[in-house]
């Protein structure tokens, strides 16, 4: 047994040196102007979520549905900016706002007409939002809405919970000694969908010390996996219980219905987040809730102090009301079932080949002894998890980088442009057609890699 699962392992990764080969010979400029970046910028990398093996694309435009790299490469799109491109690329509209917004010149250092009509859209849009503040991403409003609630409560502990991911800077891995960027708050680490965990970790706390519970209502980056009504209730009561604010990560998952994920779930955090695609696909983040806590930012009479040159930047707010125009109840609801759709097929791929059979597909992320052959909950060794137009495909069992790297290879040499790790982030541009070149990819894979994709 042992042999055979060695001579799997040692001819998956002769294939994914092939594979590596082929990509650097198809991508000779690119390499080119990665070598040149490695001169001044940390191994030519400015944003480490880019990085990929054996180096990084180089992207010189996009349209629609498709991207071009500078070595006339094209690829269509189903990773969208990590759901900020949610618009397809150069659309008409954006185009046009921020057109607009040259017109009459930038950095005024003053209020402008745009910034009270992009709040009311979103107050009116996100049902737990009273009030809003601008900031300028996602990190920045999380980590604003965590100093709001400690400012609020006068408390230091902050609950977050394992692979949850607010930005660089909140980043809710469990403790391992690797050196991070994290703030210096004094987090509390939970498992995702536990219930009785997390109740029994909150009430193991010190009396009074809990500040807050930040969380998605489906985990990003950490692999789609969608927060139960159960667990998202539960912290509800929690939070209220011990006097801390719920404060919902609504970052990438605000995408997943017009009023924002958050708003299915019967639960009404106190403090929302949000990014990325509410700013028209510019540099953008918010943070708002409940009216008594943002009146602490209210200048004629709050206690607390935001100050952000780019805060009401003409481009953003130009562009965020082009977008969330464009955002309709009918069009969100269209490709959120177009991306239902995809994950779908993508199962019935998995299930056909029987990739699936004799493993659990876990609702919350694979802790590392659930690799193991042996593990009564061990995981497929390849599946999907996903709400809407959110998707992530996952590799399990002791293959599964080296099946991940030969997964993303194989989709750049079907056409398809994807993130490494595996996340899927549709945008409206895209058809049934691409959806059925994505699944054809898939299956191709699949095909060609059945025996190592089963235990």
């Amino acid at each position: 047994m042992g042999s055979v699962s060695e001579t799997v392992s040692t001819a998956l990764s002769a294939a994914l040196e092939q594979a590596h080969a082929r990509y650097t010979n198809s991508h000779p400029q690119s390499l080119k102007i990665h070598d040149q970046a490695c001169n001044y910028l940390p191994g030519g990398n400015t944003r480490t979520v880019l990085h990929t093996t054996p180096f990084p694309l180089t992207i010189s435009s996009g349209q629609d549905t498709h991207l071009t790299t500078v070595d006339e490469q094209t690829y269509t799109d189903f990773l969208g900016e990590y759901t900020a491109a949610i618009y397809g690329h150069n659309h008409s509209a954006i185009k046009s706002a921020l057109e607009s917004a040259i017109r009459n010149g930038w950095n005024y250092g003053g209020h402008n007409e745009l910034e009270p009509q992009l709040a009311e859209i979103v107050c009116e849009r996100f049902p737990s939002i009273d009030l809003v503040r601008f900031v300028n991403s996602g990190t920045e409003a999380n980590m604003v809405a965590l100093a709001t609630a400690l400012a609020f409560t006068g408390r230091k502990k902050v609950l977050v919970f394992n692979k949850g991911y607010h930005g660089s800077t909140i980043s809710g891995r469990a403790p391992s000694g690797k050196p991070s960027i994290n703030l210096p708050h004094d987090f509390v680490v939970g498992t995702y969908n536990d219930v009785a965990g997390t109740e029994a970790l909150v009430q193991s706390l010190p009396k009074d010390s809990l500040a807050a519970i930040l969380v998605e209502p489906m985990l990003g980056s950490g692999g789609c996996y969608r927060g139960s009504a159960e667990f998202l209730g539960t912290l509800r009561r929690l939070a209220s219980e011990h006097g801390a604010l719920l404060i919902f990560d609504e970052v990438m998952t605000s995408r997943l219905h017009y009023n924002g994920l958050g708003s299915q779930t019967g639960v009404t955090p106190d403090l929302t987040t949000l990014g990325k695609w509410v700013g028209g696909g510019m540099s953008f983040g918010a943070f708002g809730g409940r009216r008594d806590i943002m009146a602490l930012y209210d200048p004629r009479n709050g206690k607390l102090e935001h100050p952000g040159t780019f805060n009401n930047n003409v481009f953003t707010m130009k562009a965020g009301i082009a977008g969330c125009g464009l955002l309709t109840t009918e069009k969100l609801d269209a490709l959120n079932g177009l991306g239902e759709k995809l994950t779908s097929q993508v199962v019935d791929v998995l299930s056909n080949r029987d990739i699936l059979r004799d493993a659990t597909v876990p609702a919350a992320p694979v802790a590392d002894e659930m690799h193991a052959a042996q593990h009564p909950q061990r995981p497929p060794k390849m599946f999907v998890k996903g709400v809407g137009s959110l998707m992530a495909v996952h590799f399990a069992g002791p293959d599964r980088e080296v099946l991940g790297g030969l997964f993303y290879h194989h989709m750049l040499e079907q056409g398809i442009y994807m993130a490494q790790r595996g996340f899927v982030a549709l945008n409206i541009m895209l058809t049934d057609e691409h959806v059925a070149l994505f699944v054809n990819a898939v299956e191709a894979f699949v095909q060609k890699w059945e025996q190592a994709l089963k235990w």
